[in-house]
């Protein structure tokens, strides 16, 4: 983050720019991160807390208190948008007034470039600037009317002279506004929605110069989900109210009659637009709302002025008998399959699954899987569990392929992927628990429901975030991923960070449940005989030292690579340590050359059943940039991240933190460095246990001891009061290794470990 002070102590800057902020902690630090970054260094940055519910506020203070450029505002109740930004304006101290909403960005050398055509113009009233939209699969679309800007007068000029401005997207963001300007002509945001007409029309007729800036300045973002414009509500009837503030302005302004005619053609359009937009109107709102457009049009057209034609008076009779023989024909494509399958049993698995459809769904039978089928484990696992003390009458079936690495308790059916068992278990089950996802052509029926679990806090780039990282996305399909992530009902999280990293990842309409993560239940409530336990199993001497080493996988290498020579490692750290090995899942091979080198232990515990044993037992984790840092991290002991490639690792994957920064422990970038943490007994001193604590208050959040039971309750058992999260400092921690009093092991072969 840029912390460049003004150029001078109490001199009003140039820009005050203006950012309300509700629900959006997802993107707001990249709002910010845009104009904190910008090369120009003459403004205020004045972001308004809309009393937002999520963790907005505090992402402001921190921005605050780390860039006195950076004004926070809190209110103390939810005002929109509108109102937000009246506040914002109250308190500016700039020239020019901008605004920026919280989920877009600002380009890079923006601000420079509005001050120098600020200057060349003469400060004129207004400057508008262009736009490119921005969209959730990576893509970037200019503006369409951008000729408007690009053959502007190169000089000031008024609406007279370029009326076409009035066709461009009228939104607050697009342009610097003079405030002594705004001020003398006493402008200010209405509440409700389409906020920014009364605004933007009113503040183009009444300025006496324009200036254009043919750069694009501003990145606006298309979600997916989140936006007005996708929310079904009688809220968009608010169009009606702007429209009359836009009239009175011009009935309080008889010098700018001349526009009554060409605002009316806006405003007609404008409601055709909001009437035919799908999922705007609620379908039983449709009837007044032309009702409602009738008296504007009655009010609001100017005498003499024929009325405009409707949206289908608008598109010739045989063009639209072509558009519904269209649409008719593309909906009876799209039942039919893309492709019949050669084979007879695909041919009979899709009749049959298509036959279990019309079924009845199975309000006992809940589906479970994991790691793209290939084990029970990880939070599908604890839930499943979970599911069957508190609420015994479900029936768990578990996807599984073969050579699964572990198997869910007796008793519990199996389906093989694909399988007849398996399109039966995923037509008629109702709940479905995955830390991934079920197949594509897996087919959501009404009344089903359907559980993420995730399987990690994400520090590298997720879903739609990778669509810049070529390297890491490896050819997916984003727009079928976002065909499963729809699928979703509720999203699991065990922070709030990875709440907002989820929602920007995967924009869809699904709730997040902040409940912690349930696999790590078992790492917070663990008691001393658990982890003397989880030891004698693995066969560590009383005494020793264990370091679990954890390396991720690198979206560089297409296998396996030491990125640590292990054998010198264990040597050098020497006999009182015993170093554990265990590769990603994405590997079925061992890193390790041999099994001992020196008189240390080397172990590889890639194939043991139970991570969560592995922690247990662990007296430090050792790892790089693994989601297992975060679990880990709930037992609040040492952790030593070795970050050998990491800008690397972070060009080609992309990251949402800086680990060498916000890291859980101490952090180094070589070997040299890495064993003389060991040897010097770094590993385990107040500087780590102070980068701990910071990284636990943080990625630690929900995990106390109780998700499984928040979501058998909320997802199974349909109850909306569930166990509350504690603060994480009333979170359990299990003892240390040292603190259990561990028995002598029995003797074990090594190999079988």
């Amino acid at each position: 983050m840029t912390q460049t002070q003004f150029p001078s102590g109490s001199e009003a800057p140039l820009f005050s720019i203006i950012i309300p902020t509700y629900k959006v902690q997802a993107f707001l630090r990249d709002c910010l991160d845009s104009v904190l970054d910008q090369s120009f260094q003459s403004y205020e940055l004045l972001v308004v807390d809309d009393c937002s519910p999520d963790g907005c506020g505090e992402i402001i203070d921190d921005y605050a208190k780390a860039d006195p450029r950076v004004v926070a505002i809190h209110l103390e109740k939810n005002v929109g948008l509108g109102q937000a930004r009246n506040v914002g304006m109250a308190r500016a101290r700039g020239t020019y007034l901008l605004f920026l909403d919280s989920d877009d960005t600002m380009l890079p050398g923006s601000l420079q470039a509005m001050a120098e055509r600020i200057k060349e113009t003469s400060s004129p009233d207004l400057l508008v600037f262009d736009y490119a939209r921005t969209h959730w699969d990576g893509r970037v679309t200019p503006n369409s009317r951008a000729d408007v800007l690009t053959e502007a007068p190169h000089g000031t000029f008024s609406l007279k002279d370029q009326p076409e401005l009035l066709n461009l997207l009228q939104v607050a963001w697009n342009k610097a506004y003079r405030r002594d300007f705004i001020e003398q002509w006493g402008f200010e945001y209405p509440s409700g929605y389409y906020e920014d007409t009364p605004w933007t029309y009113p503040v183009l007729i009444a300025a006496e110069t324009i200036a254009a800036l043919p750069r694009v300045c501003v990145y606006y973002r298309q979600r997916r989900q989140g936006s007005i414009l996708h929310s079904t509500s009688r809220k968009h009837f608010d169009v009606f109210a702007q429209y009359d503030l836009v009239f009175k302005f011009l009935a309080d302004n008889p010098q700018f009659a001349e526009w009554q005619g060409i605002l009316y053609e806006r405003m007609v359009n404008h409601f055709r637009v909001v009437e035919v937009s799908p999922g705007r109107l609620p379908d039983d709102a449709r009837a007044e709302f032309r009702q409602c457009w009738a008296e504007a049009d009655r009010k609001h057209r100017p005498q003499g002025h024929p009325v405009a034609k409707t949206k289908a008076q608008m598109i010739p009779a045989k063009h639209r008998d072509k558009a519904r023989t269209a649409v008719r024909s593309l909906k009876r494509k799209k039942s039919v399959p893309t492709k019949l399958k050669r084979k007879l049993r695909k041919r009979l698995l899709k009749a049959y699954y298509r036959a279990q459809r019309m079924l009845p769904v199975q309000k006992d039978v809940a589906v479970f899987a994991a790691y793209w089928n290939g084990s029970y484990a990880c939070n599908p696992a604890a839930v499943h569990e979970k599911m069957r003390e508190l609420a015994p009458g479900m029936k768990a079936v578990w996807v599984l392929k073969d050579g699964a690495t572990s198997q869910p308790p007796k008793g519990t059916p199996t389906v093989h992927p694909g399988s007849f068992g398996f399109w039966k278990a995923m037509a008629r089950g109702k709940y479905f628990v995955n830390n991934v996802n079920f197949p594509q052509s897996v087919v959501k029926r009404p009344g089903q429901v359907y559980l993420q679990t995730h399987h990690g806090s994400p520090l590298k780039r997720m879903g739609v975030d990778l669509a810049e990282y070529p390297v890491g996305r490896r050819g997916m399909n984003l727009t079928r991923l976002m065909d499963r992530v729809d699928r979703w009902d509720y999203s699991l999280t065990s922070n709030s960070f990875s709440t907002a990293a989820w929602d920007r990842a995967y924009p869809s309409y699904y709730e997040p449940l902040e409940y912690g993560y349930p696999r790590n239940d078992q790492l917070v409530n663990a008691s001393a005989a658990d982890v003397a336990a989880a030891r004698r199993k693995l066969g560590v001497a009383e005494g020793t030292k264990v370091i679990l080493y954890t390396p991720t996988h690198r979206d560089y290498h297409d296998a396996p690579k030491q990125m640590l020579d292990l054998e010198r490692f264990a040597l050098t750290v020497g006999s009182e340590f015993t170093v554990m090995v265990r590769a990603h899942y994405f590997y079925n091979q061992s890193l390790l050359a041999s099994g001992t080198s020196g008189s240390a232990r080397l172990v590889d515990v890639s194939t043991y059943p139970s991570v969560e044993e592995l922690y247990l037992a662990a007296d430090c984790l050792l790892t790089d940039y693994s989601s297992v840092m975060f679990d880990y991290a709930n037992l609040d002991r040492p952790i030593v991240i070795y970050a050998n490639d990491w800008e690397v690792y972070r060009v080609t994957r992309g990251t949402y933190f800086d680990i060498t920064v916000d890291s859980p422990g101490l952090t180094v970038q070589n070997e040299a460095e890495l064993l003389d943490i060991f040897t010097s007994g770094r590993w385990n001193s107040a500087e780590s246990d102070a980068a701990r604590a910071s990284f636990r208050q943080k990625f630690c959040e929900f995990d106390d001891g109780r998700a499984a039971e928040r979501v058998v309750r909320k997802v199974f058992l349909g109850q909306d009061e569930v166990p509350p999260v504690l603060p994480i400092g009333e979170h359990p921690v299990p003892p240390r290794p040292e603190q259990c009093g561990q028995q002598a092991p029995q003797p074990r072969d090594r190999e079988t470990v």
